[in-house]
């Protein structure tokens, strides 16, 4: 029977990009308002974008040393090895001051040391695996933790057999977004991940002149990242299409609900929020992810009809505008995406892993 009521700590390890970052942050909010003695403290990469994420939501973030291992040279992982080390001894510090009453590892280089320390100091501990393919982290540590979910069912013979399957959490805000009216004009909504993606911005800034003629049908909103966003506008006022073009979006949820087509990466956090928006998606997997998650992760859209994939290798200006061109004039085919996607959703994944948490506390 779980507890109710929880009162004490509850720490949530990892992140370094919004893939691992938001889902922590959804389970958090959903721990919070289920239990408002309870008190969450976020320790990852100490990053800008962390900052702004976790600490945006109300949560305090601390820091450790860590550094990650895949497609580096071997000095670098000699060093990533050192800093991992000194990760695990901050780790250590940090949660024997804390005490918490169960840590949760959600992936990315950070989440190792400090899910290791809470191992070796029989804190109960938990890993949550957002991506088909689980990340260098979580293979590790599957085989000592207490609980992992995961959010796909193939996910549990990757990590031996173990963990319940819950799907990917996703912030409460996402939960009142519904496929929109079909109108003009057509919102096309475009972001490489959380922090931008350089090949989508070129490629979309070489689409613009073949969409020009559209320019009355069409609206885009294009999240560049910091460097990227002044050339990308500057592309957009030259061939006199509307655009709102952005380092970063604050809320996601709000420009989902307005999109009839979403251009985006293919991380798990990515997906999960499109089948729950149930928008229509052109999704270009990151070729160099982890274990090439973002292809499994994009195909499984594909294969249920709800998304259309381009690999990177593939991506040209010209493709890219003629997808957008045959969804404007096809609305019905957008339709059927939108509908498609519905039932991949996973409404209650937040809940379903908070009450793993809750379990693991009590």
């Amino acid at each position: 029977m779980v507890e109710t009521g929880l009162a004490g700590r509850v720490v949530f390890a990892g992140g370094g990009t919004g893939g691992h970052v938001y889902p922590a942050v959804a389970v958090a909010q959903a721990l919070e308002q289920r239990h408002p003695g309870l008190q969450v403290v976020f320790i990852g990469t100490g990053s800008p974008f962390e900052k702004r994420v976790v600490e945006g939501h109300g949560f305090r973030l601390l820091k450790v040393s860590s550094r990650g291992f895949l497609g580096r040279s071997i000095s670098a992982k000699v060093g990533a090895l050192f800093w991992t080390g000194i990760g695990m001894m901050q780790s250590l510090r940090v949660l024997w001051e804390l005490k918490p009453r169960a840590v949760v590892g959600v992936g990315g280089f950070s989440s190792g040391p400090v899910v290791g320390a809470a191992i070796l100091l029989r804190i109960p501990t938990m890993i949550q695996e957002q991506n088909y393919s689980p990340g260098m982290a979580n293979r590790i540590l599957a085989r000592w933790v207490d609980r992992i979910a995961v959010s796909f069912e193939e996910t549990r013979d990757l990590l031996g057999g173990r963990g319940e399957v819950t799907g990917n959490p996703i912030r409460m805000e996402f939960a009142s977004v519904k496929p929109k009216a079909r109108g003009t004009p057509f919102y096309v909504l475009i972001f490489g991940g959380s922090q931008g993606a350089r090949t989508l911005n070129q490629r979309m800034m070489e689409a613009l002149p073949r969409l020009a003629p559209q320019r009355l049908a069409l609206r885009f909103v294009h999240m560049t990242g910091e460097k990227d966003r002044e050339p990308v506008e500057a592309a957009y006022e030259a061939q006199r299409l509307e655009a709102r073009v952005v380092a970063y979006l604050d809320n996601m949820a709000e420009e989902y609900s307005r999109a009839d087509l979403v251009i985006a990466r293919a991380g798990a956090t990515t997906v999960a929020e499109l089948t729950a928006c149930q928008k229509a998606a052109l999704l270009v997997p990151f070729p160099h992810a982890a274990g090439d998650h973002q292809r499994l992760n994009a195909e499984k859209l594909e294969q249920a009809g709800a998304a259309r994939v381009i690999p990177e290798r593939d991506l040209t200006g010209e493709r890219l505008a003629r997808e957008i061109e045959d969804l404007l004039k096809n609305p019905d085919r957008l339709t059927a995406m939108e509908r498609a996607a519905a039932p991949l959703a996973r409404p209650d994944a937040t809940v379903r892993v908070a009450e793993l948490v809750e379990e693991l506390m009590s």
